[in-house]
C-alpha cells in the first residue's frame, strides 16, 4: 500500500511581481491550491481511481493541468512553434494525450505534484519577468482556434487560470465521490 500525501498551502514564489502581474499570479495560485488540495491525504492508488462515469482521476487531472500550463508558458515565450501541430495528429498522439488524464504504472502522486510545482514555479517566474502582458503571439492552426487569431500573454494566463479552476471543480467532484471529502464547504 502506498503512503498518503499531505498537501500544504501554496507558497509565494514571486515577491517581485507587482500590479496586474501579481493579481494574475495570485488568482492562479488560488486555483492551483484548490486543485492540489483535492489530493490531500490520498494514496497513489486513490489518486488513480476513477470515481465517476468520466475517465478522469485526480492524479490525471493534475498531470493534464501541468501539461497545459507548461505548453502555454512555452507559447508565451516561443509562439505557435511551442505547441503541437494539431492538424497532423495521429492515433498515437491521441493515445499519449489520453495518458495525460490517468495515473500510469510507476507514477506516484508525489511525483505528479512535484512536476506540477516545478511547472508552476517556472510560470510564476516567467510572468513576474514579463515586461508586457499585452505582447501577443499568433495561435497555432487548430479546429478550435479562430483563424489568424493572436493571444496576449494576459489572455494566455486568463486561459490557464480558467482551465485550472474548471479542473479543480472536476477534482472536487471526484474527491467527494471517492471518500466524501470536499475542497470547500
Amino acid at each position: 500500500m502506498s503512503e498518503t500525501l499531505t498537501v500544504s498551502e501554496p507558497t509565494t514564489r514571486t515577491a517581485s511581481a507587482t500590479g496586474e502581474h501579481a493579481d494574475l499570479l495570485a488568482s492562479l495560485a488560488k486555483q492551483r491550491h484548490f486543485l492540489r488540495f483535492t489530493t490531500r491525504d490520498l494514496t497513489d492508488e486513490q489518486a488513480g481511481l476513477r470515481t465517476t462515469a468520466s475517465e478522469l482521476c485526480l492524479g490525471g487531472l493534475i498531470k493534464h493541468v501541468t501539461s497545459v500550463e507548461r505548453i502555454w508558458g512555452d507559447f508565451i515565450l516561443d509562439g505557435p512553434s511551442a505547441m503541437p501541430d494539431f492538424t497532423t495528429w495521429t492515433e498515437a498522439d491521441h493515445a499519449r494525450r489520453a495518458d495525460e488524464f490517468r495515473m500510469l504504472p510507476g507514477e506516484t502522486l508525489a511525483g505528479v505534484l512535484a512536476d506540477y510545482d516545478a511547472v508552476a514555479s517556472r510560470t510564476d517566474e516567467l510572468v513576474a519577468a514579463l515586461p508586457d502582458l499585452g505582447a501577443t503571439q499568433p495561435l497555432p492552426k487548430a479546429p478550435w482556434f479562430e483563424a489568424d487569431a493572436r493571444w496576449s500573454a494576459r489572455r494566455v494566463l486568463m486561459h490557464v487560470i480558467a482551465e485550472t479552476a474548471q479542473h479543480a471543480g472536476h477534482a472536487d467532484i471526484i474527491r467527494e465521490t471517492l471518500d466524501g471529502a470536499k475542497t470547500m464547504g
